[in-house]
């Protein structure tokens, strides 16, 4: 996925991370920015920076909920964007930062659905490749909501 156009802007999380088990979404937010220069853009870029809280999920399998945010047709990929918001709350309509939303690389086909959901994965920190997003999921699964 192609999303340079990170990139291009100065990151300030406004969103205010969701509802009673935002509890990894709210870790994730805590990240901070530094200002690096981009050969390819030619100026200075705003890249994260992961505090210690945030490195210590590196590599761990992780529970998120969230919403599927469809991209390219979507309706039963293993490769899509993950949000703490729904589509009109979300990062790519400019209601919240780049630290609300994930890259996913599930394991099996999740079918879409614009209801909130839960995924489990080994959640991978992306500090330098501005063609990703700062989280990665990989081998993700659905799971049913863990609280019934």
């Amino acid at each position: 996925m192609l999303i340079s156009t990170l990139g291009l802007i100065s990151f300030q999380g406004t969103a205010q991370i969701p509802g009673e088990d935002g509890g990894l979404w709210r870790t994730l937010a805590t990240l901070g920015y530094e200002k690096q220069y981009n050969d390819m853009f030619g100026f200075e870029i705003d890249m994260p920076v992961f505090g210690e809280e945030i490195k210590a999920l590196e590599n761990q399998t992780v529970l998120v909920r969230g919403y599927i945010i469809p991209v390219e047709g979507y309706r039963n990929h293993k490769e899509f964007i993950f949000s703490a918001f729904p589509y009109s709350q979300c990062f790519f309509c400019g209601a919240a930062g780049p630290e609300t939303v994930m890259e996913i690389y599930a394991a099996e086909p999740v079918r879409f659905t614009s209801e909130i959901i839960w995924l489990k994965g080994k959640l991978v920190l992306n500090d330098n490749d501005i063609n990703h997003l700062f989280y990665i999921l990989e081998d993700a699964v659905y799971v049913r909501d863990p609280r019934n």
